[in-house]
């Protein structure tokens, strides 16, 4: 057993950049948006910046980057829902799930180990991306960022999810890719795993100061 699962009995992972690259689908609804507009695309390698604080945030920073200047709020929910729409359209696409992934699932449920997800994204599209995936049977239970009043990386959604398991925080386990995951698990008091290939606004993960660090989700088999 990998030393990070040591005594945990519920473990909580991120989806984007964590489980899965949604990149190539999230920036195709960005840019689909953007040029709804008449405004210039922005493209995939700058997308891949932007992830991680939900998709009002990746809206907005969209916006400010074509525009030159942060955009008022009505502009920013009237593209959101532009957005919404282009991404409702095609969720999964080129998105796949990184290598190791589904061998690491199987085996935390093997296990008895409780599996969850807690992700900004909103929550109407966790199940289509997991059920295209084939990932979905795996999660006792899923959080997306409209789920509850709060998200990452306020600890809410991972202390509602120990509550509704009755399992102490110190008995559960974080993953996830960016400096928010890392900031939730460590204010909802769970231990921390990061894996350094996801999204992290360009920040190396390991400056966050997780518990712990896997270059594949694949060790924890």
């Amino acid at each position: 057993m990998h030393p990070s699962l040591q005594d945990i009995r519920l473990v909580a992972f991120d989806l984007d950049g964590t489980l899965i690259d949604s990149v190539p689908d999230l920036a195709a609804a960005v840019d689909a948006m953007l040029v709804g507009q008449r405004l210039a695309p922005v493209g995939e390698a700058k997308v891949r910046d932007w992830v991680g604080n939900g998709s009002h945030k990746l809206v907005e920073r969209a916006l400010a980057c074509v525009l030159g200047e942060a955009p008022d709020t009505a502009r920013v929910t009237a593209s959101h829902d532009g957005f919404l729409r282009a991404y409702h359209a095609a969720p999964c696409e080129r998105t796949r799930a990184y290598p190791g992934v589904s061998e690491a699932l199987g085996s935390l449920e093997a296990r008895g180990i409780i599996v969850t997800l807690v992700t900004n994204k909103p929550a109407a599209f966790i199940d289509p991306i997991l059920e295209a995936l084939g990932l979905r049977r795996y999660f006792r239970m899923t959080l997306g960022g409209d789920s509850l009043a709060e998200k990452k990386p306020h600890p809410a959604p991972l202390l509602h999810l120990a509550a509704q398991f009755g399992v102490a925080p110190a008995q559960c386990l974080m993953v996830g890719d960016s400096r928010h995951d890392v900031e939730a698990g460590k204010r909802a008091g769970f231990r921390t795993l990061a894996v350094p290939y996801g999204y992290n606004h360009g920040e190396p993960v390991v400056s966050s100061r997780p518990d712990g660090v896997v270059e594949s989700l694949g060790e924890l088999v």
